[in-house]
């Protein structure tokens, strides 16, 4: 019984262990892996010594996630009918999560709304990020005030990834454009999900890079996807 067990502890642990490593995983579901090599990188990194269960455990799996393949392609279905808006000159005001800053800031929403200005909002346990235009800076310092500000960051850039209705109910694509981004070299300084829009804000001095490969990843949806 114990050895049972112990096989299954060790099939669990493997699969922990795709998991964890993306790009294996994703290998491994397009069938692109060596499951002689694959076993033995594992079982140096878990100090195991039994091959022949870790190769069972990764060619179970394979089976599994190879019924989920069309995974990809419903991210990709997205990105195919998806667009891209860019904005220069963003900043980021970093304030305490007080219930005193976001009363202040409620008469700037008013008035923004009336001039047409977009101004994006999140609030976390520790403190609430304000992000819009640079020209907003002072505005939004001078309502929250400076006591209140934890950070401010500027010279930044938004791009939003505009996307069908479909998006809400289709997991994986916003973790499929930071893959993209991270592989790239792109820092995300703050990224926001809005119904069917996905923003990210990075550095100027990333913009080219990053709008560059977010098309990139949307060229390659239409290429692959023809209809």
């Amino acid at each position: 019984m114990s050895n049972i067990a112990s096989k299954e502890s060790l099939a669990e642990r493997t699969r922990a262990y795709i998991d964890a490593h993306p790009s294996i995983k994703d290998c491994i579901a397009k069938g692109l892996i060596n499951y002689s090599s694959l076993a033995r990188m594992i079982m140096k990194d878990m100090n195991v010594d039994n091959e022949e269960a870790v190769m069972i455990a990764c060619r179970r799996y394979a089976g599994r996630l190879n019924t989920t393949s069309d995974h990809e392609l419903s991210i990709l279905k997205i990105l195919k009918d998806s667009r891209l808006e860019m904005r220069t000159k963003t900043c980021i005001v970093t304030a305490k999560n007080d219930w005193t800053v976001l009363h202040k800031m409620d008469s700037l929403f008013k008035d923004l709304w009336n001039e047409n200005s977009i101004m994006q909002v999140v609030q976390s346990a520790s403190a609430v990020t304000i992000i819009a235009d640079s020209m907003l800076k002072d505005r939004i310092v001078d309502t929250v005030g400076r006591f209140n500000i934890i950070k401010i960051r500027e010279n930044l850039v938004e791009i939003a990834v505009k996307s069908p209705e479909k998006i809400v109910d289709t997991s994986g694509v916003i973790a499929y454009l930071i893959t993209n981004l991270s592989d790239a070299g792109i820092n995300i300084e703050e990224t926001v999900s809005c119904h069917t829009d996905t923003i990210f804000i990075v550095g100027e001095k990333d913009m080219i890079n990053a709008y560059s490969v977010l098309t990139k990843c949307i060229q390659s949806a239409e290429n692959l996807i023809k209809n």
